[in-house]
């Protein structure tokens, strides 16, 4: 399912327009992003929460030379399915 398919799934449960459920889903979506960006956790009750992970450097290995490579440290989100997620893959 891509951004298309969802919004016109949102536009019939919710009984609008495409218009509206595309502005919706954008205005959740970038809401998202910038609360992870301050470092904040999202819980989605029944769904799931995303946190921001901090990654240490590393040293990995370019497969083609086998050359060691350095990784620097960064940031990620990781997602953890909540327990109605977890139920309906059970």
């Amino acid at each position: 399912m891509n951004k298309l398919d969802l919004v016109k799934t949102l536009s019939q449960t919710a009984n609008i327009s495409k218009a509206d459920a595309e502005r919706g889903l954008v205005g959740l979506l970038e809401t998202m992003k910038g609360a992870m960006e301050g470092g904040e956790r999202i819980n989605l009750v029944g769904f799931g929460s995303f946190s921001v992970i901090d990654r240490a450097p590393r040293v990995g290995r370019n497969p083609k030379t086998g050359e060691q490579v350095r990784i620097p440290p960064r940031r990620g989100v990781k997602f953890c399915p909540g327990q109605g997620l977890k139920q309906i893959f059970s």
